[in-house]
């Protein structure tokens, strides 16, 4: 660029600024790298998750009520289709032939997923006990059914044939139920798990009809 001087000299030529230059940043590459891989790392976690969750597979559902320690059969389980998905552990169709036989560890609702924490292998007769069974009638059973897991109290009753003084009545033996059945005859029969201090004196009072049951907690 040119100027005019005041005494009519020629042009002199005035400085020209220098350009100004814009610095850019500088892109650290470590820092774009762990980007990239948080970006791909929550890409992957999301599709695990939804597939996860939308994932499908045969598992095992109860299919009718089982009590406290009875025993499971193939009729007690039923195969469905359910989506998986976090915090669930039901289980796998496939080990039906594994699970049938093993006992009940906490009462069966229907419809409800099976888990092999609801199981147990554990017989309900423990360690110092001994199976005795009781025949009774209908009206001496203190519940319309008794259940694998509850608890009676067996109470004996006076000896009409002896003294009052010397027949005994009113000892006490625990017991838990295993099982029961009926008879023809409504004869009902309870199978019983007692300690076997206690099983002689049981014994010999129910071969002289000198028991009364007493249902104490039910399982």
């Amino acid at each position: 660029m040119s100027l005019a001087t005041r005494n009519g000299t020629g042009p002199v030529e005035a400085p020209v600024s220098p350009p100004k230059v814009v610095r850019q940043r500088r892109t650290r590459p470590g820092l774009l790298g762990l980007a990239v891989l948080l970006i791909a790392l929550g890409g992957l976690g999301a599709a695990f998750a939804v597939t996860s969750v939308r994932a499908t597979g045969s598992y095992l559902a109860v299919a009718r009520p089982v009590e406290v320690g009875r025993q499971l059969t193939a009729d007690d389980l039923v195969p469905v289709q359910v989506s998986g998905g976090p915090g669930l552990a039901p289980v796998p169709a496939d080990r039906l032939d594994e699970i049938v036989g093993k006992r009940a560890a906490v009462s069966l609702t229907p419809g409800t997923l099976l888990t092999l924490a609801q199981l147990t292998d554990d017989p309900l007769l423990g360690p110092g006990q001994q199976q005795v069974a009781l025949g009774l009638d209908a009206a001496e059973v203190p519940a319309r059914k008794l259940h694998p897991g509850d608890r009676l109290l067996l109470v004996s009753t006076p000896d009409d044939k002896a003294d009052a003084s010397a027949s005994g009545a009113g000892t006490r033996f625990e017991a838990t139920v295993i099982d029961s059945s009926t008879k023809d005859d409504d004869e009902i029969v309870v199978y019983l798990a007692l300690a076997v201090r206690d099983v002689p004196a049981v014994v010999a009072l129910n071969a002289q009809d000198r028991i009364a049951v007493v249902l104490t907690r039910a399982a």
